[in-house]
């Protein structure tokens, strides 16, 4: 623990930390989600969608460990027990039953609205009190936003094939 991370954040540090293991909890539940997704989809362009989820599973790895960090720096204890994810997490884990390409990606985009709003509630709790937290919640976000802009683009490239070719049946 560091005595002057918890002296300097100006907020009830237990709730923070709180605030944290969750996110930790939904951290390792989209890494498996974006990696077992990736792993079992089926459909088209399902060679250019793989590569970008297996890009965004290693991310959400790397956020659990600027979390992790953060929760040990503060003086907590992180969650220690996978089974306990479900428990912690707000965010939803989707089982991907349905391995079709579209319904990965809405799964994912899902789970990356519901990140979105777990670090903006985290940026939120530490403007202007713990800039440290602040800091990571802010550059977390900012890749979550960025890995829901990417899922938008390729449901959108789905749709507009989809309808390119409902034109060529057509005509």
């Amino acid at each position: 623990m560091g005595k002057k991370a918890v002296e300097i954040a100006n907020l009830d540090v237990g709730k923070l930390i709180e605030m944290l293991n969750a996110a930790l909890a939904e951290e390792w539940l989209a890494y498996y989600q974006y990696w077992i997704g990736a792993r079992v989809m089926e459909g088209p362009m399902r060679s250019e969608i793989e590569p970008e989820l297996l890009l965004h599973a290693t991310e959400e790895l790397g956020h659990a460990e600027l979390v992790v960090n953060r929760i040990i720096q503060l003086g907590g204890t992180p969650i220690l027990n996978p089974s306990d994810w479900l428990k912690h997490a707000e965010c939803a884990y989707e089982t991907p039953n349905d391995p079709y390409v579209e319904a990965i990606l809405k799964q994912n985009l899902t789970g990356e609205r519901c990140a979105i709003q777990r670090y903006e509630g985290i940026a939120r709790y530490t403007s202007g009190k713990d800039l440290v937290t602040y800091e990571m919640a802010i550059t977390i976000l900012n890749d979550e936003l960025e890995h829901e802009h990417d899922i938008e683009d390729f449901l959108n490239d789905i749709n507009r094939m989809r309808e390119d070719l409902l034109k060529l049946k057509m005509d």
